[in-house]
């Protein structure tokens, strides 16, 4: 397989076969750091319940078994997905269910505002992944894997919905590479 990541035991550049037959998997960087946070505020929920409980003295079996299942909920909930991209396509994990797009047949870019905005990515094949832009932004070679798909439907006459938020986020992305460079350079 590839180098394997040392936080987060996963391959990294791993050279996988993905739905063209081909390619290096790209994955996002910080997932792990994710997965931590969620497990994290599910243990101070769990801990906090477990004092009130002791301190009221009311502390039961069952109530510490809710507690457990309330704090397992909260874990499943803040669950990240887990976003990995190769030659032509691009992949979004979760605990139950992997959803895949080929970049390459995009026909459709959508954002989504809401509480948290997200990208809707459809492909000529009925696949669709939802993407926090800022994981594209936090992760320069996902965004390098999805805009180079992107670029192959545009061209194929495909992607007919969604280049301007792809180029929204295309500057994005270099502005943050930008600013990167400046801080890694002391000038910023």
């Amino acid at each position: 397989m590839g180098r394997r990541d040392d936080l987060g035991g996963g391959p990294l550049h791993a050279h996988a076969d993905g739905p063209d037959g081909s390619g290096e998997v790209t994955n996002d960087l910080e997932w792990t750091r994710d997965v931590r946070s969620a497990a994290r505020c599910a243990g101070v929920l769990l801990v906090l319940l477990f004092l009130i409980d002791w301190g009221s003295g009311r502390i039961a079996p069952w109530r510490a078994a809710l507690w457990c299942a309330l704090a397992g909920l909260l874990f499943v909930v803040l669950y990240p997905a887990r976003f990995s991209a190769g030659g032509n396509w691009l992949a979004s994990r979760r605990l139950l269910r992997v959803h895949r797009v080929r970049t390459d047949l995009l026909v459709s870019v959508r954002c989504l505002d809401g509480i948290s905005p997200r990208l809707l990515l459809r492909d000529a094949l009925g696949g669709r992944v939802q993407i926090d832009p800022e994981v594209l932004v936090r992760n320069p070679r996902l965004w390098a894997r999805l805009d180079e798909g992107a670029r192959k439907a545009a061209g194929e006459g495909l992607l007919l919905c969604g280049a301007t938020a792809l180029r929204r986020i295309a500057r994005r992305v270099d502005r943050e590479a930008a600013r990167a460079v400046f801080k890694a350079s002391d000038l910023e």
